[in-house]
């Protein structure tokens, strides 16, 4: 894999992280040779990430072993596995967080399922993850609902770095962002530092589509007008990149006049978009659809494996998230005409988001259950 990409993406003002983390990859040095050779920046992981790896062989056996011993739960047992790896990923990312001056380099860790609509324990969650991994490095990843706004505010405010994750639509961007400069203005009010605060504002792409292009083909199914058919094949495939791009625009909007430049003043940095949900799931699709399309400065883009892949191989480089942001807000325009209301679709898809991490959740949790069974009778 050739590294001249991502040095290229880079020099846009874009990072690539990792969507992926297991104990092997620490263990074997494949992480810190992505770091190293590729040219990784940071990397996020999730419930769904952790339940393959843990399932996936014997990496995690001794220390469960000792847990088991120690008469943990699968909860606990869950929890003491992923801080030690999240930990030691923060390890191998710390030269790119010093180099960058604390600009990048973050690994992130994210609070448990009922956590998305319950204040008091994501905020409880928050501080014990944060306390537990002990590195300066670390984001904590809290959903961006309306129950979680006031929490991403307040963890926020104490100088933690957070990833405000499952962002659909527009609306729910702009309160995250909102979220941060108020709580940097708090902090600067109270006269602490906030130019090591850091934050990504995770938004959700490629799901978008996938609903939505449901939504046309059923709409295509049930006329027989050969027109309508052109438009809804049309917009296939469009709107998660209009949507996402729109987003950068409100970006653009915030952080800028006398209100941000008063906080850059003292050393903020911008909270960065991050591209999420960026594999391609349409085969029909260029497989870095959503990467090519979403170039900027102050963004991320967080890639399974597979994306990354492709992208190094083939990826087309140049400042595109911005480049036509007229053309993104006619797309989302036109499909407001076809009778497909873009909230309903983004409302939906924070509700399945919310759904599939609960399941993943409670598969890990299974998962770790079954591991706990098997390493007792042994």
């Amino acid at each position: 894999m050739s590294h001249e990409r991502a040095t290229s993406l880079l020099a846009f003002g874009q990072s690539i992280w990792q969507d992926d983390i297991s104990r092997n990859q620490l263990t074997s040095g494949f992480l810190q040779r992505m770091v190293d050779e590729v040219g990784i920046r940071g990397v996020t992981s999730n419930p769904t990430i952790f339940e393959k790896a843990i399932a996936a062989g014997s990496d995690y056996d001794e220390q469960i072993a000792s847990l088991l011993d120690a008469g943990k739960s699968a909860l606990e047992i869950f929890e003491a596995v992923e801080v030690d790896d999240i930990r030691d990923a923060c390890d191998v990312l710390r030269p790119v967080y010093d180099a960058s001056d604390g600009a990048d380099g973050f690994v992130s860790i994210e609070v448990s399922p009922d956590a998305a609509r319950n204040a008091d324990s994501t905020r409880e969650q928050v501080r014990r993850l944060w306390d537990a991994v002990d590195r300066p490095n670390l984001m904590v990843k809290i959903p961006g609902t309306a129950e979680g706004l006031p929490v991403i505010r307040e963890m926020l405010a104490e100088g933690k770095n957070i990833n405000i994750t499952l962002l659909f639509s527009i609306d729910s961007y702009r309160a995250v962002a909102e979220a941060y400069v108020s709580a940097l203005e708090e902090r600067s009010a109270k006269g602490q530092p906030i130019d090591r605060i850091a934050s990504v504002a995770s938004f959700f792409v490629s799901r978008v589509d996938t609903l939505v292009d449901k939504l046309l083909d059923e709409k295509a199914n049930a006329t027989t007008d050969p027109k309508l058919h052109d438009i809804y094949a049309g917009l296939k495939g469009t709107i998660a990149v209009a949507n996402a791009q729109l987003a950068y625009g409100a970006f653009l909007e915030i952080f800028d006049g006398p209100r941000w430049d008063a906080l850059a003043a003292a050393g903020a940095r911008p909270q960065r978009p991050l591209w999420a949900s960026t594999g391609t799931k349409n085969p029909d699709y260029s497989d870095t659809l959503y990467v090519d399309t979403l170039i900027g400065p102050h963004t991320v883009n967080t890639m399974p494996g597979k994306t990354i892949e492709a992208f190094l191989d083939h990826g087309a480089v140049s400042r595109t998230v911005d480049a036509d942001l007229e053309g993104a807000r006619q797309l989302i325009a036109e499909l407001e005409t076809t009778g497909i209301d873009l909230k309903a679709v983004t409302d939906q898809l924070e509700q399945e988001g919310i759904a599939s991490f609960v399941k993943s959740f409670e598969s890990l949790l299974a998962g770790v259950e079954s591991k706990r069974a098997a390493l007792a009778g042994r």
